[in-house]
């Protein structure tokens, strides 16, 4: 029996128990929905003519994940931004997304505070959990959802992607730039609850996709393949295995990598015996992507790269969203604890952090 398979042995990697805030993702889902639905916002908040998220690292995630979902049918133009400057255009008709779990993100703060102090009257709404950020929105009466992460006890933003990408599909939803009902919401709850009974801990190897997967993936260099409505959700993914599992990780969307990628897949030879490429199939692509896949993965294994493919159980593409989401934290948390580490620390981005400020 591996180890996955044996849940005190778990405990004692998992120190900081980060697998409770997979478990609680439904909960988050439904938290930030209530609560945000709660927030007064000014009616001129749903004229702008184009949306911005602005965010460093999990905070942006939300951005990532709900562009790739919404950009068929969102009615204005939608960009996320992860650096110290918003983009020149933004001003009074821009609507600004101001994401940062901690609120102490230092990017995040520059960029918002450089625009109130330039008066460019941009529309702004925040998303975090407290701190300088907190103190900036209510200081200058600027709507925010400010919220009690209680349904994340790791406290990593990385695992907060129910309350972050939920509450951006809310706000946009109350607004009108998209049309997001509480039955779709509802239901997709229920369908990460029973997804999380099927990758979880209590579910052995051999019957769990999840764990599966992440020993296939052991000691190997993961690259991701999704597209449309899945780019940012491989991106949370990417991120989380970079975080979690301390594991080099890199992600590339159909039919992008068509034009440039299998180019690059025989040099270094020595890398191929490395790397596996992990397919994200769904019967909700469009119909030019679909047939793309096969033929993408047999130039792949001509290259004696090693290939998996996972298909996706969603019936919609806001159920699949969520869906990799939820495998994604589950893989990255089980090859941390097939390579022995804790998950939740962040040694070395808080050891730059540390350097940066002195």
């Amino acid at each position: 029996m591996n180890i996955l398979d044996l849940p005190e042995e778990i405990a004692k990697i998992d120190k900081d128990n980060l697998v409770s805030s997979i478990l609680k993702l439904p909960d988050q889902i439904d938290q930030a929905w209530r609560e945000v639905g709660q927030i007064e916002i000014p009616l001129d908040y749903m004229r702008a003519t184009n949306i911005i998220v602005t965010g460093m690292g999990g905070s942006a995630l939300c951005g990532r994940i709900v562009d790739a979902l919404t950009s068929e049918k969102i009615r204005s133009p939608f960009e996320v931004s992860t650096d110290f400057r918003l983009p020149n255009y933004v001003d009074e008709n821009t609507l600004c997304i101001v994401s940062s779990y901690s609120g102490t993100t230092e990017e995040t703060i520059e960029s918002v505070s450089t625009e109130v102090a330039q008066s460019q009257g941009t529309k702004i709404f925040g998303i975090t959990t407290g701190n300088r950020l907190a103190d900036f929105f209510k200081e200058r009466k600027i709507p925010a959802y400010i919220f009690n992460p209680t349904n994340n006890p790791s406290q990593q933003p990385r695992m907060s992607l129910g309350y972050s990408v939920t509450a951006l599909l809310r706000l946009l939803s109350l607004l009108q730039y998209l049309s997001l009902s509480e039955t779709e919401i509802v239901k997709v709850v229920k369908f990460v609850g029973q997804l999380i009974s099927d990758y979880g801990l209590d579910k052995l190897s051999n019957e769990n996709l999840a764990k599966s997967l992440s020993l296939k993936l052991k000691g190997r260099l993961p690259v991701y393949i999704a597209s449309d409505h899945l780019t940012g959700s491989i991106h949370a993914f990417k991120n989380q295995t970079n975080e979690n599992a301390k594991t080099y990780a890199n992600c590339f969307d159909i039919p992008e990598l068509n034009h440039h990628l299998m180019e690059g897949l025989k040099f270094p030879a020595q890398i191929k015996q490395l790397m596996t490429f992990l397919f994200f199939e769904s019967d909700l692509y469009k119909p030019e992507i679909i047939k793309r896949y096969p033929l993408t993965l047999e130039v792949v294994e001509k290259n004696e790269i090693q290939t998996l493919t996972y298909k996706m159980r969603g019936s919609t593409k806001l159920e699949q969203v969520y869906e990799l989401l939820v495998l994604g934290s589950f893989i990255s948390y089980y090859l941390a604890i097939l390579n022995g580490v804790n998950p939740t620390p962040i040694p070395w981005v808080d050891y730059f952090k540390d350097k940066l400020s002195r």
